[in-house]
């Protein structure tokens, strides 16, 4: 854990130095405390990826394919399934996924539907991962399929990593 600390302070110590030195060993510690927190072990786990870049066509009715570009925070890839965790800063999270905001929604939605023509044998999962309070939000199913309907109705190329959070 040491040499973890360590790493993010000179990390930041190279990439945030308007920063003082208590807000950068603030910001060490909590992304220290996420990635020791038992909950999000399997995201954190062996064999998962940070800042997957992800392209990929989806076919749409009577249309020319979507163009869809990306890059995913967290990829976990097992022999029972795909789970997508893009990590959220919002200082005031949502309580529940009706309250998220839909481009959240809209860039999972995105990159289920890529990382499910690559995996079609397993379930792809999707979740946001708030970084203040810390929680895993999952977004299920139905939610994800809903915001891909409403997006295919007029996307022609679309880059859902562009905005930030």
């Amino acid at each position: 854990m040491d040499r973890r600390r360590d790493a993010a302070l000179k990390y930041l110590a190279r990439s945030a130095d308007g920063w003082t030195e208590a807000e950068r060993e603030a910001l060490a510690e909590g992304v220290l405390a996420l990635l020791a927190d038992t909950r999000f072990a399997a995201v954190f786990a062996p064999g998962s990826r940070a800042e997957v870049s992800i392209v990929g066509r989806l076919d749409r009715p009577g249309r020319p394919p979507a163009l869809v570009s990306g890059q995913i925070d967290r990829l976990v890839v097992t022999p029972s399934e795909v789970l997508i965790v893009d990590y959220k800063t919002n200082h005031a999270p949502p309580r529940d996924v009706a309250e998220a905001p839909r481009t959240y929604l809209r860039q999972l939605a995105l990159y289920r539907a890529v990382l499910k023509k690559v995996y079609p044998q397993l379930p792809v999962r999707a979740a946001l991962l708030w970084t203040e309070t810390p929680e895993l939000m999952e977004i299920y199913a139905p939610a994800l399929d809903a915001q891909l309907a409403a997006l295919s109705q007029g996307m022609s190329e679309l880059d859902p990593a562009t905005p930030r959070s």
